[in-house]
């Protein structure tokens, strides 16, 4: 059995500790998210990329660096360990000659949100809880509906009722209690928060528990062994809650320290849609938080989120690494997702195809060079949206 090294929870702004093995929500004191903490030295002392490399694919071969103690609720649907694929033809029409996607569309439920779900489902399930609640734009509602169904649990999901209409149904046939909101994501998580109150329901929103993060991070954790353990130049992340971007900063962090990697980090860099990019304007603006987006608009229904929890989580990653925000129209996604298509045979999410959008630009600013490694991610499948 491969154990997990994790010791206690931390809050990013205070350093308020938090004991692991209860249930944690955040720091409401810094109105912070919580994020995992391990004992590195003694992963680093028992474990080697080469024992991890050597181990069944799938999320939980990197368990020394996941939450969940005991193998039993290490539940699955077969996540993680997607395709970084190389894209020759978009490449030479940007010329660059080292272009990849990191498709997650392979993974259960179509999206990059099972892996998240899917840690803190199983994280949850061991500390006791087996009904759930999550607000969501449409994808981590499906994973959420799917992963609880897995495990004989109980999940209430909330979700705009313009969601793509392939989550609504995802949801229904998971068995999941389904409620439609008029609005957005953020309506859908007041009203989700007013009715768990007086029930024993967990909320599993975007960053409102530790262990999404840690499931998402498991991206970063894969990329750095596909370059041999050396890190790309330029990752382009479609952002609405962050939690993948966060995620991987804080796994090239962890790599360190275990001495699998060195210090160079990739420049990150956060796509949202021009009808709804709050992280944007905060970056442009040199800002260390974000304000609520009004009127949030696009067709990119992952990427309407009007405010981020994690929004300072996400600026310093931008920041630290040297990387940047910038804002796609729809009509540039759309146009995206069909290059995309054509040139390398991926039918990507509207929220992937911005990863391309916001490229474009950085390579006609000429912040990105022709001779750098550079990863997209598409997050989930285009066949969602169709």
């Amino acid at each position: 059995m491969f154990e997990s090294g994790l010791t206690h929870l931390e809050c990013p702004e205070c350093g308020r500790v938090f004991n692991a093995d209860q249930v944690q929500t955040f720091c409401e004191d810094c109105r912070s998210p919580l994020l995992a903490r391990y004992d590195l030295a003694k992963i680093a002392a028992s474990v080697s990329r080469t024992h991890v490399a050597a181990r069944p694919r799938g999320l939980w071969r990197w368990a020394e660096l996941l939450p969940v103690r005991e193998e039993k609720f290490r539940l699955t649907l077969g996540e993680g360990d997607t395709p970084l694929l190389s894209a020759p033809r978009l490449g030479q029409t940007l010329n660059l000659s080292r272009l990849f996607i990191k498709d997650e569309s392979s993974n259960p439920t179509g999206s990059f949100k099972a892996r998240g779900l899917c840690v803190a489902v199983a994280r949850a399930l061991e500390l006791g809880r087996t009904e759930f609640v999550i607000p969501t734009a449409g994808n981590a509602g499906g994973a959420l509906a799917l992963y609880a169904a897995r495990a004989g649990a109980v999940a209430h999901v909330f979700m705009p009722k313009d969601a793509p209409r392939s989550n609504q149904e995802e949801v229904r046939a998971a068995g999941a209690d389904l409620q439609l909101v008029d609005g957005l994501i953020s309506d859908a998580a007041r009203l989700a928060t007013e009715a768990a109150q007086g029930t024993h329901w967990f909320d599993v929103s975007t960053f409102k528990e530790p262990y999404r993060a840690e499931g998402k991070k498991t991206m970063g954790l894969e990329l750095a062994e596909s370059f041999g353990w050396e890190l790309p130049d330029v990752i382009i992340y479609p952002t609405g809650g962050g939690t993948g971007l966060v995620g991987m900063w804080k796994a090239f962090a962890e790599l360190e320290s275990l001495g699998w990697i060195g210090s160079k980090r990739p420049r990150m860099v956060t796509v949202q849609a021009d009808g709804c990019a709050p992280v944007v304007r905060a970056f442009q603006a040199g800002a260390q938080r974000t304000e609520t987006w009004q009127n949030a608009h696009t067709l990119a229904a992952g990427l309407r989120v009007p405010n981020a929890f994690a929004d300072r989580l996400i600026l310093r990653a931008l920041r630290e690494s040297g990387g940047t925000a910038l804002a796609v129209s729809d009509k540039e996604i759309v146009t995206a997702q069909i290059e995309m298509a054509h040139a390398e045979g991926l039918l990507a999410c509207p929220e992937g195809a911005a990863s391309l959008a916001g490229l474009r630009h950085l390579v006609k600013n000429r912040w990105v060079q022709s001779d750098e490694t550079v990863v997209l991610f598409n997050t989930g499948t285009g066949l969602k949206y169709i």
